[in-house]
């Protein structure tokens, strides 16, 4: 295993923010939280096939933690899909009339594991060519 680079572990640990972040989208789709803490969520607003997507996507995150953790080469091809179908899926919500600001964490947090995963430095350590 190689020395686990400074960079790879903060996305690792942004990956957990990302599955807390899902985890708390997928309990205001049951209803069991409030559906705004902070900003209107209106596209399902209950719904269980949202909260089915958005609770396996935490638990895809959590997963992804541990490959990023144990520096898995397949860690950085997961982490690029990952974060892709998050950011498709929160623009989607978007997009069907929830707010940018209630969305906004999400997208922040995918779009930093991609722009991260992009990097020559990142992509040497995970052993993808250049």
């Amino acid at each position: 295993m190689a020395d686990r680079p400074i960079g790879v572990t903060i996305i690792a640990f942004v990956a957990i923010l990302a599955a807390i972040a899902n985890f708390i989208i997928t309990l205001q789709m049951l209803h069991l939280l409030p559906v705004y803490i902070g900003q209107q969520m209106s596209f399902w607003t209950f719904s269980l096939f949202g909260a089915f997507m958005y609770g396996i996507l935490g638990l895809f995150y959590f997963w992804l933690f541990q490959m990023l953790w144990t520096m898995q080469p397949q860690g950085w091809l997961f982490a690029m899909l990952l974060a892709g179908f998050n950011l498709i899926l929160d623009i989607v919500t978007v997009l069907a009339g929830s707010s940018w600001q209630a969305m906004a964490p999400g997208i922040i947090v995918s779009a930093l594991i991609l722009i991260y995963c992009m990097l020559p430095g990142t992509k040497q350590v995970f052993g993808v060519p250049q």
